[in-house]
């Protein structure tokens, strides 16, 4: 096989390393984000565990909301990662492809699918964070502004 065989494979293989990298990019911000939040966490479970008489009734509905955001984003970290484990698992495959011909066509497009579902999941599951980190902030600032509703 020479270099010009070999450049086709090379720019096929193109799309899935760009899909890689900008998910490593995502999976930065979450990974910040989820240390954001378990700092959050550990304040707010060391406040109330110095005085737990100090607005337990605003700060425990704060730390179960942080709880559930960290899963959230746990879970969105998972399914990010997962994603780009089978992208680079795709660019091995159309490598052993265009190399071998092995009848990995229908291999390739479901690695493919998998990880395009694999990361849509992730950024729902990113949403529904952001979405609750609102709600621990309308609970932090209530006090504040008298507002009792949640409508924004």
């Amino acid at each position: 096989m020479n270099i010009h065989e070999v450049l086709p494979i090379l720019q096929i293989a193109v799309g899935p390393v760009i899909l890689i990298s900008g998910v490593g990019l995502l999976l930065l911000t979450m990974t910040n984000r989820l240390g954001r939040v378990l700092d959050r966490a550990r304040d707010i479970a060391r406040a109330l565990r110095e005085d737990p008489s100090s607005d337990s009734d605003r700060l425990l509905p704060q730390l179960r909301i942080l709880e559930r955001r960290a899963r959230l984003v746990r879970m969105a970290i998972a399914f990010a990662t997962t994603s780009v484990l089978l992208a680079a698992l795709l660019v091995i495959t159309v490598f052993l492809e265009a190399l071998f011909s092995v009848g990995l066509v229908r291999a390739i497009g479901g690695l493919f699918m998998s990880s395009m579902v694999l990361l849509i999941v992730s950024l729902v599951l990113f949403l529904k964070d952001i979405n609750l980190s609102l709600a621990a902030l309308e609970l932090e600032i209530a006090p504040l502004t008298g507002r009792t509703d949640r409508r924004g």
